[in-house]
Parts: C-alpha cells; structure tokens; sequence
C-alpha cells in the first residue's frame, strides 16, 4: 500500500503562491512513488496579488485556498480539516507565497510569524515522528517552528550568481539552526527531525535539475515515512 501524503500549497504563481513548477514535480514524484495524495491550502486572504506578466503587485484581491484549487484540479481542502492521523508524511513546496501567505518572511524575514494551521500542521507532523518535506524558500518554516533543526536552501554563498538568495542560509543560521549546503539536484535529511529539504529555484539551474533536486527530496520522504 502507497504511503499517504499531504500536500501543502500557498496561492497559483511564483511570485504570490506557490511555485507552480515544483509543485507539479512533487506530485510526478510522488506518483511515481505510490503515494496517495491529498492537497490542502489555507482559507486565507493572499498577502498580495501579481501580475506576473509585469512582475508588478495588483489591486485585485485573492484567497490562498481558491487559487491553490488551480493546481490541485479541484480537488483540495482547506487545511485546517488536515488530520495528521490519515497521513504519512507531509510536503511543502516552495514560492514567494510560502513566504507571503504560510508565514511573513517576505516581509520580516527571521521575525517572521508563521500562519497558525501551518505552525499546527507542522508541530503535528513532527510530535507524531512523520516526514516533513520543504524545497526552495519553505525551509524557513522548519528553521522558524523546529530551532536546531538541520535544513538547506541551497548555498551559502552566491556561486557564479547560482545563488541569488544565498543571505537565506545565513538567516536560518541566526534562527539557532544548521544551514547544510547542497546542490540543486540533491536534498538533505536531518534524520533527528525526520525533515527534508532541497533548494530547487533557490538555484538558477535547468528545470531539470531541479526536477531531479525534488525526486530527491520525495524519496527520501518516502523513504522515511
């Protein structure tokens, strides 16, 4: 029997939601995996809305839940009606709308507040010793609810301008955490957390690779689970 999952979302859209194209990722991964899926987002006000064609912020208002329902075809919950019980393991991926609309690191960066479904969803996931998967910029949900806890973005350093994002690292470290550096087609595993993270667009690299960096991260999920 297929390990059952849930799959966090924040929003449609790199720029204010999830980032579409690591979401998808996870969900091929996941598939191939034999996992059973369920999708949850939010019942919440977006922080902000862009128009990703200028990169520009909008007037227009929109709800975290309605515009994840996008990806998920329909087929998503509110994530206040996610009971850890029914799953394995966890995954969040990655998006400006992690750090928008599931906490306020857009804004606060390191003081940020994390959302209270998403800081009870993963206080659960963790209490009950299950898998929490995070890629790109959701690694900072760990760093702020779990200190001490092990987790990548990616680099450190902004290698040949790879790592445009790479002052991340040092803020997770002020967090009381360890930053592990990786490259973008490999995840880590902080076994003590049972969490898992990869950097995936926190790196300019193929779509590929960061395909690959994610396959990584779910399987070590699944592994873990």
């Amino acid at each position: 029997m297929g390990k059952r999952v849930a799959l966090v979302l924040a929003g449609c859209g790199v720029f204010d939601g999830s980032e579409i194209h690591e979401a998808s990722a996870a969900l091929v991964h996941l598939s191939r995996g034999g996992a059973e899926v369920k999708i949850f987002a939010p019942n919440i006000e977006q922080r902000d809305v862009v128009d990703h064609l200028k990169g520009s912020p909008t007037e227009e208002k929109r709800n975290v839940l309605v515009e994840s329902a996008r990806l998920a075809r329909g087929n998503i919950q509110d994530l206040a009606e996610l009971k850890t019980s029914e799953f394995d393991a966890v995954i969040f991926p990655g998006g400006f709308g992690v750090a928008k609309n599931l906490c306020s690191w857009a804004v606060d960066g390191k003081n940020c507040t994390v959302n209270e479904h998403v800081n009870s969803t993963l206080q659960a996931f963790h209490s009950a010793k299950k898998p929490i998967g995070l890629c790109c910029i959701s690694p900072v949900l760990a760093a702020k609810v779990f200190p001490g806890c092990e987790v990548t973005v990616g680099q450190d350093k902004d290698v040949d301008g790879r790592f445009p994002d790479a002052e991340t690292a040092s803020a997770i470290v002020e967090l009381g955490c360890k930053h592990i550096c990786k490259n973008v087609n490999e995840s880590h595993v902080d076994k003590a957390n049972k969490i898992v993270t990869t950097c995936a667009f926190m790196c300019k690299a193929p779509l590929h690779e960061i395909f690959d960096g994610i396959g990584t991260m779910v399987q070590e999920v699944l592994k873990l689970a």
